[in-house]
């Protein structure tokens, strides 16, 4: 019953949580490996800290005055060296190899399905659809501000949660779940940074420069990012949302955007809103009928 109540909830939401200390969910493969990666550094220097810990304390009780009244002499030994040099190497090897195939990984762009641009501006981003058929697809992303927020959540009757204060925008950029989705990423007056935790994407925005990454969302939902690199005083102001959403409803919004992206964007909250009210219908019933 658990699982069929969570398969009718909405779409989920990434983004910072109060008091949160790790990294957010991972939504992308690449965030899964550094989720990993992480996780795996993280063994290596509790290990690291606690056999240092553990010789600071044997050699505070083992080699003060009142337990060793009479000190050696010896000035070295070839073996300790030997291990004391190699280990840290090694521990290094064992970090790099991930830590290289990790990077590799975020900058190879595999074979792709669309391709977006993202132009970082102070401070708002505007956002080109580059494929063949959407060339005419272009808008910016401003930050909502105040009560803003709240105002977009009602006229598009989605949840407050989802229009969280500092990163909520007007116009969310809009993907397909399940599909390669090729970022090329420039800047138009100082250098910006795109970045976005919950798909493990973080590339600056150079002016005069196209870097390339990539993502491939694996769950519909709302994900917040933000400029990650000092551009001016509203350098904390200007968001990244991507609304992830299924392939069918993608493509009703991409057509219906070239010519008006509000209006398209208002048709696919309305598209939203339908899937999860037969989402939980079928929900309810499956409950209902596991319950006889």
């Amino acid at each position: 019953m658990t699982g069929l109540a969570a398969a009718a909830g909405e779409a989920w939401a990434a983004q910072p949580e109060p008091w949160q200390m790790g990294l957010q969910p991972a939504a992308s493969g690449v965030m899964s490996d550094i989720r990993w990666f992480n996780d795996f550094t993280l063994v290596i220097i509790t290990v690291i800290t606690l056999f240092v810990l553990a010789l600071l304390l044997w050699c505070v009780f083992r080699f003060n005055a009142k337990a060793n009244p009479t000190p050696s002499r010896t000035s070295h030994n070839t073996m300790i060296e030997v291990v004391w040099t190699l280990v840290p190497i090694l521990v290094l090897v064992m970090i790099s190899i991930p830590s290289f195939r990790l990077l590799y990984k975020q900058v190879d762009v595999p074979e792709y399905d669309m391709t977006i641009k993202a132009t970082g501006y102070q401070w708002y981003w505007g956002y080109e659809y580059s494929d063949e058929g959407m060339e005419e697809l272009a808008f910016d992303s401003y930050m909502l501000r105040g009560e803003d927020r709240l105002a977009r959540a009602a006229e598009l009757k989605r949840p407050v949660e989802e229009y969280p204060r500092l990163l909520a925008v007007d116009n969310e950029l809009i993907v397909p779940v399940g599909k390669v989705v090729r970022m090329q990423v420039t800047a138009a007056d100082v250098l910006h940074s795109f970045a976005l935790p919950a798909f493990g994407v973080k590339i600056d925005a150079v002016p005069g420069r196209l870097n390339e990454t990539w993502f491939k969302a694996e769950q519909t939902g709302i994900y917040y990012g933000q400029c990650s690199e000092l551009c001016g005083k509203d350098h904390a102001f200007m968001p990244i949302a991507i609304r992830v959403v299924e392939e069918e409803q993608f493509a009703a919004w991409a057509e219906a955007a070239k010519s008006d992206v509000d209006a398209a964007t208002k048709a696919l909250m309305a598209s939203l809103a339908d899937a999860k009210t037969t989402a939980d219908a079928g929900a309810s019933d499956a409950v209902e009928v596991a319950a006889r």
